[in-house]
């Protein structure tokens, strides 16, 4: 029972921090909702690094809790595989925000923003400590850029 209570939480948290589709309107409720955007550049079929920062990281639920209060989640994904190509309108929003953000083609590569879209800091690659470390520095920065 206990277990099922925890599940439930954690999908229910999972729910209101899903990754926005459109950065234009990840931008829009950055700035109504006074929260930052966090972008981040994954390969989710062919990159190990990002498949693991997606479930240790931004799968993590304090990761999630933070996240949900604190900002607009957006994964501009660069998928291999032809089973999993993206629509041609998002591909083209990917590919234009690594020409923006992720000029050197770095996986994964997460950029946190002010509404903007101005860069506030950048993390190349996995980062070194866990979900909970990773999310108590992005909500300092969260806090300090408000």
């Amino acid at each position: 029972m206990k277990n099922l209570l925890l599940i439930t939480c954690y999908l229910i948290v999972a729910s209101f921090t899903a990754w926005e589709p459109s950065f234009e309107n990840a931008k829009k409720t950055a700035k109504q909702d006074h929260k930052l955007i966090l972008l981040n550049f994954s390969g989710s079929d062919w990159c190990g690094p990002c498949i693991r920062m997606h479930k240790e990281i931004f799968g993590d639920a304090t990761f999630l809790d933070m996240a949900g209060k604190n900002l607009i989640m957006v994964n501009a994904d660069f998928p291999r595989s032809k089973k999993n190509q993206l629509a041609p309108n998002v591909k083209k929003q990917n590919e234009t925000l690594a020409d923006s953000y992720n000029s050197f083609g770095k996986f994964p590569y997460t950029v946190l923003l002010n509404a903007d879209g101005k860069v506030i800091k950048a993390w190349d690659g996995l980062p070194d400590e866990n979900a909970q470390a990773f999310a108590n520095e992005v909500k300092q920065l969260c806090d300090a850029n408000r």
